[in-house]
């Protein structure tokens, strides 16, 4: 179970919260434990990297809504500003959402020089789990072909932007001078330019490689649910920050038990006799086999209940539950001497329906049957 406080209650907005609402409490959450505004500050640090993870996740409208489908198990290793990213990492990837502030014409504009660092795409794989692998969770190798940072690649500042990642023009207009300023359109922000590449690098100095990366898939994972690995993705162009892998969860088909959120269902089928008479049966389990009493007379369609027999309940302790339908077989032929056995049965009133009935008088006229 993680213990990484809620992303909501970090930034300090409801779930129902829009995309403008959560970078406004974003600002001000950062603005508040900015490096600058408390030097030397381990705890102002964490929690402005805290509040960098949050909104990394509530920012992106499909992490976001992996998060809140399944919590942190949904976005896995997402973000990771605590650990798999510096300080220059967040000011280069969100120093947008903060205009002027701090001066410079841009957060953290001193680190950055203005310039703002290339991420790198994200990669999106499926991976199949059958229904024993989501039960224990299970960590699996799987091979990407991923952009990757080619060797001896050297870069130059950008000539058009002198490295600074932006263009200021300045206009005349009857109120006076007008500075603004914009992105680089010869290299997009990065304030830098490839000088010399090998020739299996592209103009952004990045070639595809096969990757072999380890991926954890907690316990209880559902259909449908995204994984998201930090930094595993595609580089950034220029030596940047790069994407994350986005692990898609396949579920195989059970070949006896099927799945409901975290409860298992089976269909037990029995035969008449064991239906009457009461029997002991054997049902599979998602980790062996179990052993269930079926009553004297058991009714078609009854429902038994196995107790913490389904799946972990994922991001919280304790497991769901195995539910055993029963259905009476009925077979389609019978020999001459079981006929006649049945027809000795045909008018007894133990046989017709009747779920007040008393069956005692039927299990006698049985034993009587066989003395």
């Amino acid at each position: 179970m993680s213990n990484k406080r809620d992303f909501y209650e970090i930034l300090g907005v409801s779930k129902s919260a829009n995309e403008a609402e959560i970078k406004k409490a974003y600002r001000k959450m950062a603005i508040k434990y900015h490096p600058d505004k408390n030097p030397g500050d381990k705890v102002a640090e964490d929690k402005f990297k805290e509040a960098a993870e949050a909104y990394e996740i509530l920012s992106n409208s499909e992490k976001r809504s992996s998060y809140d489908r399944f919590g942190h198990a949904g976005v896995g290793g997402a973000g990771g500003f605590g650990g798999g990213m510096n300080m220059d990492d967040i000011f280069s990837q969100f120093g947008d959402v903060f205009g002027g502030a701090f001066g410079g014409g841009s957060f953290g504009g001193s680190r950055g020089g203005g310039s703002r660092t290339a991420r790198g795409t994200n990669l999106r794989v499926k991976m199949k789990l059958t229904l024993e692998e989501i039960a224990e969770g299970v960590t699996k190798k799987i091979k990407v072909n991923k952009l990757v940072n080619a060797d001896g690649v050297t870069y130059k500042n950008c000539s058009t932007c002198n490295g600074t990642g932006r263009i200021t023009r300045v206009a005349q207009t009857f109120l006076g001078a007008m500075q603004t300023q914009s992105t680089c359109h010869t290299c997009q922000g990065a304030g830098k330019m490839i000088d010399q590449r090998p020739s299996d690098a592209d103009a952004q100095g990045l070639k595809r490689q096969e990757d072999v990366i380890e991926v954890q898939i907690p316990a209880g994972v559902e259909e449908g649910m995204q994984l998201s690995v930090s930094g595993k993705g595609n580089a950034g162009p220029f030596n940047g920050i790069p994407g994350d892998l986005i692990v898609v969860i396949e579920e195989l088909p059970h070949e006896e038990l099927r799945r409901e959120g975290e409860n298992l269902h089976y269909e037990a089928f029995i035969n008449f006799v064991d239906a009457v008479l009461g029997e002991s049966i054997e049902i599979p389990t998602v980790g062996g086999k179990a052993k269930i009493k079926v009553e004297p007379g058991t009714q078609s369609g009854k429902m038994l209940r196995l107790k913490g027999k389904g799946l972990p309940v994922l991001q919280r302790h304790g497991h769901g539950d195995l539910f055993v339908h029963i259905n009476v077989w009925t077979p389609k032929k019978v020999s001459k001497d079981e006929r006649e056995i049945l027809e000795k049965f045909r008018d007894s009133e133990n046989f017709k329906p009747n779920p007040d009935g008393n069956e005692k008088g039927f299990f006698q006229r049985v034993k009587d049957m066989f003395q």
